[in-house]
């Protein structure tokens, strides 16, 4: 399919990832998308393997400029912040030096990939669609990340200056959504698209007992896994807290993917405990997480109880609905909402550990809701939050944009 207004589009994404690598993958789809109306898009990311300074590939018809910026979620809040601010000059000047762009389409985070956006829409006239992941800065602010009076007055009207100069601001949660609209933008300006489900890459079949075998991992024990970001917003800790009220129930594993401070807690956990119940596997690609997921029978997506992280739209929930996975949330926001709602999954209290306890165990023995909790996960991502739908919400959006420029 065609739009008739195709354009050369940059695409700034500090986190871009294709799907051979770990890491979320929405900007990845929608470009595809994008390509698929006609449109041309090159993307500014950061290139953690890059051999040289800046590099320039193709890829599966994206044209990706990645710079050399050291980053990793084990870092400490000023290594995070000079990080952030190298890539944000860093792919101001290159956004700057790329010839016949039409529109610009940035994702946070962090807020300052909105900067080279606002230098171009300022310099060249080019008008932007932002995309908000998180509502920074007041995830930072709230965390303790953020504390400097003068900073936080500065990032908040950086913030505002975004979204005031924006033509379109597209959120990831309903409470992204209000928030950006608190802020002072024009509720026409918003709408929400969440992130996405991957029913082709996430579904139920045989579990792989090669790979459970390779992983050490017993086959009838009753696995829960978390898998995505460990930072200190996904409550690694109240996860072991947990695990460690279940000790001597041998039947039940805690397994965990991914990559974040969450890995030191959890090998000081191991160390310090001397349990068996609790796995760290490491992190993985999108096809490898899968077939580990597919042989669990719960999915974990747990925050820490912070007020604005009740916003957030995980990678983790949608792929969990995807792979017919019943959930366990434990914040009380939108997902409480949404598997409540569609009898996928169950709410526990972030503070007791033990409430997660008590409804895990009386879960396990509740095979009937643990398989019906399953199928409406998957009949949820099928009909709602597939990528397939979602996709063409987001580039219909980008399109209505564009037609009003």
């Amino acid at each position: 399919m065609k739009f008739e207004n195709h354009m050369n589009i940059l695409y700034l994404h500090q986190y871009f990832n294709t799907p051979d690598k770990p890491g979320g993958t929405r900007s990845y789809w929608n470009i595809l998308k994008l390509i698929e109306y006609g449109h041309k898009v090159t993307v500014i990311c950061i290139g953690n393997e890059n051999k040289k300074r800046f590099e320039r590939k193709t890829i599966d018809g994206i044209n990706i400029v990645s710079v050399r910026v050291s980053y990793s979620q084990s870092m400490g809040i000023m290594a995070r912040l000079k990080s952030f601010l190298h890539f944000m000059l860093v792919s101001t000047y290159l956004a700057l030096k790329e010839k016949n762009i039409d529109f610009v389409i940035a994702t946070s985070t962090p807020l300052t990939i909105g900067f080279p956006a606002l230098v171009l829409k300022k310099i060249k006239r080019i008008s932007y669609l932002f995309e908000v992941r998180d509502l920074w800065p007041e995830v930072p602010i709230q965390m303790g990340g953020l504390n400097n009076k003068f900073a936080i007055k500065l990032a908040r009207w950086f913030e505002r200056s975004i979204y005031k100069n924006a033509s379109h601001i597209v959120a990831l949660s309903p409470g992204m959504e209000e928030g950006v609209i608190a802020a002072g933008t024009p509720p026409e300006k918003v709408n929400m698209i969440p992130n996405m489900a991957k029913i082709d890459k996430f579904w139920a079949r045989d579990p792989n007992l090669d790979l459970m075998d390779e992983l050490n991992i017993a086959r009838d024990s009753f696995k829960v896994i978390y898998f995505g970001a460990m930072g200190k917003a996904n409550a690694i800790e109240y996860i072991l807290e947990t695990a460690a009220l279940l000790q001597k129930n041998e039947e039940i594993e805690f397994l965990f993917i991914g990559s974040g401070p969450g890995e030191a807690l959890i090998e000081n956990y191991l160390t310090t405990s001397k349990a068996k119940n609790v796995r760290y596997l490491g992190f993985f690609n999108t096809d490898k997480t899968s077939e580990i997921v597919n042989f669990c029978d719960i999915s974990l997506v747990t925050f820490s109880s912070i007020p604005i992280l009740k916003t957030n739209s995980p990678n983790k929930l949608f792929d969990s609905l995807s792979a017919a996975k019943p959930i366990i949330v434990n914040s009380n926001g939108w997902t409480k909402d949404l598997v409540e709602k569609n009898a996928c999954g169950i709410y526990v209290d972030p503070e007791t550990p033990e409430d997660f306890v008590k409804k895990l165990l009386a879960l396990k023995e509740d095979k009937e809701s643990l398989q019906m909790m399953g199928i409406n996960a998957r009949k949820l991502a099928e009909t709602v939050y597939d990528k397939s739908i979602l996709c063409e919400q987001f580039v219909h959006t980008v399109n209505q944009t564009i037609a009003k420029l």
